[in-house]
């Protein structure tokens, strides 16, 4: 999945806010790569189609016995139970909370887009991570803790990525006038944004921003034009992706001062190392015993 890049950002999703650049604080190492997520959820709900029938697609939290946030993470802990750096961990705990939120209110219904922002902000979130396999892992058994498919959001993200990369910027604004399963995605958004049954977060607005990015559609005023076709309050988009931006900005900071930290730790135990060398090779030039442990 290509990188999200704050030139990207700038270019679809201008925001009046003024941002303050993240600065490492003076505390401790692990104090500093600390933030909030500042990450909330709410339901999404939407039926696929294609040109022949039209599919419902329900993931509905019906079950009256709904699991605590503590029984969330401790599934997540207990499914994958290698050590997390800190950094990813933080962050991952903070968002597991806020979709367990999303995910058990009476109203959620699993949606695509919405998947495909999820999607987005994990592999965003977990660039870098010291191995592919664990990384994808983890991925696994968060989707898993949460009573959810984890391949059914890897295959949705990758059918809308594909779909987007096929489309123009006037293509993307003008899925109603087209025939397909992601365009009948797209038209069940509008339709039910109209009648207000459709409750919006910023997983999707992170969603709506992939479709822009792999279309290549970065004006401004195309952002602009398929909030408009999608009944959805373009505002709410500029500030979610804007949070999106900066958490993105703050966890590269982080991930930088964790980077210098470990650079450093290595430096000190290689001179330690070497400088034990040094001694043992000295007491063995002038004669001293040696003595085996």
């Amino acid at each position: 999945m290509a990188a999200v890049t704050s030139v990207s950002f700038s270019a679809i999703a201008q925001s009046s806010t003024e941002r303050k650049p993240f600065a490492p604080s003076s505390r401790s190492n692990s104090d500093s790569f600390r933030f909030r997520l500042g990450f909330s959820c709410h339901y999404m709900g939407v039926r696929t189609s294609n040109s022949s029938s039209r599919m419902v697609v329900h993931c509905v939290s019906t079950a009256s016995d709904v699991p605590t946030v503590s029984e969330t993470k401790f599934s997540f802990l207990k499914s994958y139970k290698k050590p997390i750096p800190s950094i990813y961990n933080t962050v991952l705990q903070e968002l597991i909370v806020q979709q367990h939120l999303m995910r058990y209110k009476k109203t959620y219904r699993y949606d695509p887009v919405f998947a495909l922002g999820f999607v987005t902000v994990y592999d965003q979130l977990m660039e870098g991570y010291p191995s592919d396999e664990d990384r994808e892992a983890i991925f696994k058994a968060y989707i898993n803790a949460l009573n959810e498919e984890p391949e059914q959001y890897r295959n949705d993200a990758r059918k809308l990525e594909e779909w987007a990369r096929s489309q123009s910027s006037a293509s993307l604004v003008e899925f109603s006038t087209k025939e397909g399963e992601v365009e009948g995605i797209l038209k069940d958004i509008a339709e039910r944004a109209s009648n207000g049954s459709f409750s919006y977060s910023r997983f999707f607005a992170v969603g709506l921003f992939r479709l822009l990015e792999l279309s290549n559609a970065t004006e401004p005023t195309i952002l602009e034009k398929l909030c408009a076709a999608l009944n959805v309050n373009k505002r709410s988009v500029d500030r979610d992706l804007d949070v999106y931006r900066n958490l993105l900005s703050k966890l590269v900071q982080a991930k930088e001062l964790l980077k210098e930290y470990v650079e450093r730790e290595k430096k000190k135990q290689e001179e330690r190392i070497g400088s034990q060398k040094a001694n043992e090779a000295v007491k063995s030039c002038s004669g001293e015993p040696q003595y085996m442990i």
